[in-house]
């Protein structure tokens, strides 16, 4: 019996991908969007089939998240956030909501919706976080190629 193998492929040609990005720490988030969204392009994919779309912060990700993945012409969506520590509880509640909202919408729709919400301690570990974007762009490409390979394996 032969072994059938699911390869990396990031090959972004012909896929839509959302960029949803939280404004809260817009000085942030709005950083890793160009990041990923660059990345995205030097994957192959498309300028036109990238959506982007702002939502006032990371709590908010998820319902976005679920609509955007619910078109078509979208075959995952990229939630971008940046949660820093205060001093209430609030980064917990709002980490906790963002992370199993985000994890429920990609097993819902059995589409990969990624997690690139940074929840940092402070800004300066927030700020030094921005170039893991490009990894989004890169997780989103692969994940699509991935479940397509699985599908017909």
């Amino acid at each position: 019996m032969s072994k059938r193998i699911i390869k990396q492929n990031l090959d972004g040609k012909g896929l839509g991908i959302a960029v949803l990005s939280a404004r809260f720490n817009a000085y942030i988030t709005r950083q890793m969007s160009e990041t990923t969204i660059n990345r995205l392009e030097n994957l192959g994919v498309d300028k036109k089939d990238i959506i982007v779309s702002e939502v006032p912060g990371a709590f908010e990700l998820p319902l976005m998240a679920r609509i955007l993945v619910g078109r078509s012409d979208i075959h995952a969506v990229i939630c971008i956030g940046a949660i820093i520590r205060g001093e209430t509880d609030h980064y917990d509640f709002v980490a906790s909501a963002a992370t199993n909202g985000i994890a429920q919408v990609s097993n819902d729709s059995k589409k990969p919706v990624i997690f690139g919400v940074l929840t940092t301690d402070n800004t300066d570990d927030a700020i030094a976080r921005i170039g893991h974007a490009t990894s989004y762009a890169d997780t989103a490409v692969e994940m699509v190629n991935a479940v397509r390979q699985a599908k017909d394996i």
